[in-house]
């Protein structure tokens, strides 16, 4: 059992978003989640996993002893996996040479009446070993869903689970409600999704490409009886309206039929779906309360995005409202009623950007990939809480990462990168008030060069030849490595110094003493 367990409760933290490349300013296509834990001391390694061949190879979980046989070659990924593998890999977000995303996972849970016919697998496929099962093996998000989908049916999953997945055409939503069924959804060029913790997808066209699911979930939900939905054009009201309710199939609403709808969803879940529309859609958020579960799963946004509006989502602690932990609007109890998109306890913060492609197949795509004529993927990683550590753009068309990203201790260690960006935090938020305009100014200077930085690779890159692209990537990865790490080391020191200044200690003297 890991540090997370397998209880349901423990693990319910992420937050994710979705776009497709018709909502965005260049055309990209993003998938992003905040990775979150029961306790701030959770360090995350940056690394890139180089291709395998030569034989099979058996995956053990060290969480819950789920077991999996893997194919005998592997693509080069990238993975942000935890620093004690003992207790599961979890690598939980990265890029393969085909240029697919994936991010596993966004926990949720399904209700007791699907849970009673299909319970969890006890020693199942669960997100400790998601990701290094599937991400080395898949050439488009499609076969990412697909091949995920098998894994289930065979093995089972250990719990609820929603998936991101994506390549260089679209963008894909998976939900894993029970032991062996799943729904997933292909998220439209010009809308975004967002996701907290809960089942989500709505209503499942079975007749559309854009959909998948698992074997037999259609007939398991009817043997049940566990469909509320009435059929269109329901009348109940005598006998006689029989034939017209059965001539009419009921909808099927998978949030509906396998989610849950609590007070506990209302206080964790649903405020930060609302808080992803304040900030991308407000007038739907104006149409819905924090605690509505009726938001939409997936919304066209008011504008188009780039990178920095969806971190601006995964950064928010529901800034400038009454519920802001951490302001000073509202009071004591509307600031704790609701829990923000970030939180203390985030591991890391990753956005995973793919240069949107139109007039190519996927299969097309990952052609195109290995072949080194598209630009690389981005992985934007905060490490920490993103509301006080920035967005570093690191590519992926690479044969390793930094070193000081990789190899964190599990116990705080300033030498390390990983505590540096996880001290920001700490110092940060020990009083809001005396240090949110460093912060604030630090954050804005971090995203000035972020962009810059990216913007000017990528440009280098296009004109380069597909042999050189490589080496351009890794000397950029390098070189950002140096001057983030070091201004952060600066920012701290200065955290640490206006806190010291403010101390409630400090005591004014006469000068001349």
């Amino acid at each position: 059992m890991s540090q997370r367990g397998f209880d349901g409760l423990q693990r319910r933290s992420c937050t994710s978003v979705l776009v497709g490349r018709a909502a965005t300013r260049d055309g990209s296509i993003i998938i992003a989640r905040n990775e979150d834990n029961t306790t701030p001391a959770a360090p995350k390694s940056l690394r890139v996993v180089p291709k395998r061949e030569g034989g099979q190879r058996e995956l053990v979980s060290g969480a819950n002893g789920f077991a999996i046989t893997l194919p005998e070659c592997g693509m080069r990924y990238t993975a942000m996996p935890d620093v004690t593998p003992e207790d599961g890999l979890f690598e939980e977000a990265g890029v393969n040479a085909a240029h697919v995303a994936m991010s596993s996972t966004e926990s949720a849970l399904a209700n007791s009446r699907v849970l009673a016919f299909d319970p969890y697998v006890e020693n199942g496929l669960a997100e400790d070993a998601m990701l290094t099962a599937v991400l080395p093996y898949v050439r488009t998000a499609r076969e990412g869903v697909e091949r995920l989908g098998r894994i289930v049916a065979e093995s089972g999953s250990a719990e609820s689970n929603g998936v991101l997945f994506a390549d260089h055409t679209e963008a894909w939503y998976m939900e894993i409600a029970t032991g062996h069924h799943w729904v997933a959804q292909r998220i439209p060029d010009d809308c975004v999704a967002v996701v907290a913790n809960q089942l989500s997808i709505q209503q499942v066209d079975f007749d559309s490409d854009d959909f998948m699911y698992s074997d037999g979930i259609r007939d398991f939900v009817e043997e049940h009886s566990l469909n509320p939905s009435k059929p269109a054009g329901f009348v109940a009201q005598c006998s006689e309206d029989l034939p017209k309710q059965a001539a009419s199939l009921p909808t099927f609403n998978f949030r509906e039929i396998f989610g849950t709808s609590s007070d506990g969803d209302r206080r964790y879940n649903t405020p930060r779906v609302w808080d992803g529309l304040r900030l991308l859609a407000p007038e739907i958020a104006m149409q819905h309360e924090l605690t509505d579960d009726d938001m939409p799963f997936v919304f066209r946004p008011n504008r188009l995005l780039g990178v920095e509006d969806v971190a601006a989502v995964l950064s928010s602690h529901f800034d400038e409202t009454d519920y802001d932990p951490i302001g000073t609007a509202g009071d004591e109890f509307s600031r704790k009623r609701y829990r923000a998109i970030a939180l203390s306890r985030t591991q890391e913060s990753h956005v995973l950007q793919l240069e949107g492609v139109f007039g190519l197949t996927a299969q097309q795509c990952a052609d195109a990939a290995f072949r080194g004529e598209l630009a690389s993927p981005v992985c934007w990683v905060a490490l920490g809480t993103p509301c006080y550590s920035p967005y570093m753009p690191l590519f992926c068309d690479v044969d390793a990462w930094p070193e000081c990203f990789d190899n964190a201790t599990p116990k705080p260690d300033l030498s390390h990168a990983y505590w540096v960006f996880r001290s920001l935090e700490a110092a940060g938020d020990a009083r809001a008030a005396v240090t949110n305009v460093r912060v604030s100014d630090y954050k804005d200077e971090q995203w000035q060069k972020a962009l810059r930085h990216a913007e000017r690779v990528q440009r280098q890159a296009a004109e380069a030849s597909a042999g050189d692209k490589r080496a351009i990537y890794t000397q950029a990865n390098d070189e950002l490595a140096e001057w983030a790490v070091s201004d952060a080391r600066k920012q701290l020191a200065e955290l640490l110094l206006d806190l010291s200044v403010a101390s409630p200690l400090t005591f004014k003297m006469n000068p001349n003493l």
